[in-house]
């Protein structure tokens, strides 16, 4: 018995091991971003992966500017679309995530009651005799700019609470070691904004054949809108919708204080 709990404590110490190595990597990694810029991201290289499996190519348009290259009409109108209170919080919202986590409960369960009915042939696809297909929760994140970086730069899209744990851990170093404003161009020049498309620079080229450093305030919202989704987006980025959007963040963007 003895034996077996020297062996579990040996497991478990290097277990603390490993992790604590993997905390001080992080730590390293992001302390270099404050002078070098990160060649790619982990999203990008399973993207990369992705589309190298399924398409037989590799999808990869990005074109790093510095930070006085890109619009202040972009960072303004991400800022106001993705997290109002950037340049005030320490990396991480906790009422935005207790916030999202209520509403994804209730998507998971709305969902859940939906399938069960499917299942029992009670629901229809409107104007048919056919059955829906199954649905999936609609579900949000609550994840600052910082959070996102994050998750982009280190981490897997999974949705788990230790992914979320790491997720927040990471945030907290990277608004330690990086100032606002760096962490908000590392941000604009990595984040996706379509299949294959990465950074502020070559989203302008793509949708609006023009630099980063030109694009006007309803082109910076448009663009802000996709952010959430940009793979649906892209397929119609001048819809009914994403011209509501963007008149709205258009309107907050005079408001936002920047880094």
């Amino acid at each position: 018995m003895n034996m077996l709990w020297r062996q579990a404590g040996r497991f478990l110490a290097l277990m603390l091991l490993c992790g604590l190595a993997l905390q001080l990597y992080f730590v390293a990694r992001i302390a270099l971003m404050a002078v070098v810029d990160p060649e790619s991201t982990s999203f990008q290289r399973s993207e990369a992966w992705r589309l190298a499996v399924e398409k037989q190519q590799i999808l990869w348009s990005q074109d790093w500017v510095a930070d006085e290259r890109i619009a202040a009409h972009l960072k303004r109108a991400v800022v106001a679309s993705e997290d109002a209170g950037f340049v005030d919080h320490s990396g991480v919202e906790w009422d935005a995530i207790e916030a999202a986590y209520d509403k994804n409960q209730k998507a998971e369960a709305r969902a859940a009651r939906i399938n069960e009915q499917l299942a029992k042939g009670q629901v229809q696809r409107p104007g048919t005799a056919l059955a829906r297909p199954p649905v999936s929760p609609k579900l949000v994140g609550g994840s600052t700019i910082t959070q996102q970086l994050a998750k982009n730069l280190f981490l897997s899209g999974e949705r788990t609470a230790m992914r979320k744990a790491q997720e927040i851990v990471l945030a907290y170093m990277l608004e330690a070691l990086l100032d606002k404003r760096r962490i908000l161009t590392i941000y604009l020049n990595s984040v996706e904004w379509g299949e294959g498309i990465f950074g502020a620079q070559a989203a302008a080229r793509h949708y609006f054949h023009v630099d980063a450093s030109q694009l006007g305030a309803m082109q910076a919202a448009r663009l802000a809108v996709m952010l959430p989704a940009p793979k649906r987006f892209e397929k119609n980025p001048g819809s009914a919708y994403v011209s509501g959007r963007a008149g709205t963040i258009v309107s907050r963007m005079g408001g936002v204080e920047l880094p």
